[in-house]
């Protein structure tokens, strides 16, 4: 195997709860369980809606995954499906079968409040899951993230758990390239911190935009044009 050449400058994070940590994971002897459980907790955080949930078969088709589950005795899936058993019975993640169309679909969601309420209303019919296709596989790898994430991390920084949530909710705001276009003013300013984007993108919600460009006024080559006046608190020099 070829040795660990450590840790880049910048890279990307997954949060994990510091109870997995401290209360579940000392007491988790099967690493495929283990494993599995990580992958899981990824692909949930980079999903987007409510509730987050991973398909049987998207876990199954995650390069990622299945290769860490490939020194198992058993073949891949079969190991799959004794790891979420396992992580099931732990009650670290929740499990679901949805049927369609004479079709069923094992589902996982994390055990957490909102999400064992929202699997109480997809058991009454209360509730569906969004963007739940039975049979579907995963669209993209799991280590593929929006464009406005690489794009952050190239130019700006560090993507912590911290603004990796503000680009999140950045997204339910605002028209992804205004987020691309206003990571790339800040650059063109000399402003690489997340406060100046999020003052940009604010200002252009409030003040608009001219035809998808930026506002052409006297004002345009000013790096300071962002943190004057009302939305100067939202940046700190």
């Amino acid at each position: 195997m070829k040795p660990f050449q450590g840790f880049p400058a910048r890279m990307t994070f997954t949060p994990i709860p510091n109870l997995f940590l401290n209360r579940l994971m000392p007491d988790i002897s099967d690493i495929t369980e283990l494993k599995t459980t990580l992958h899981i907790m990824e692909i949930l955080y980079l999903k987007k809606g409510s509730p987050r949930s991973v398909t049987f078969n998207e876990l199954l088709d995650n390069p990622n995954l299945i290769n860490s589950l490939k020194e198992s005795t058993e073949p891949a899936e079969e190991a799959l499906r004794k790891a979420l058993e396992k992580a099931i019975k732990r009650e670290t993640i929740l499990h679901l079968v949805i049927k369609q169309d004479g079709k069923s679909e094992d589902i996982y969601l994390l055990n957490t409040p909102s999400d064992r309420q929202a699997v109480a209303k997809i058991k009454n019919g209360e509730l569906k899951l969004p963007g739940v296709k039975i049979g579907a596989k995963m669209e993209a790898n799991s280590d593929e993230r929006p464009n406005i994430f690489t794009l952050y991390e190239d130019n700006i920084g560090m993507l912590t758990p911290m603004i990796s949530e503000e680009l999140k909710e950045a997204e339910k705001l605002y028209p992804i390239t205004w987020i691309q276009d206003a990571i790339k003013e800040a650059v063109n300013q000399g402003k690489r911190k997340w406060s100046y984007i999020a003052a940009i993108l604010e200002n252009w919600s409030t003040e608009g935009r001219s035809d998808g460009t930026y506002k052409q006024d006297s004002k345009k080559d000013d790096p300071d044009k962002y943190i004057k006046g009302k939305y100067g608190h939202m940046v700190q020099r």
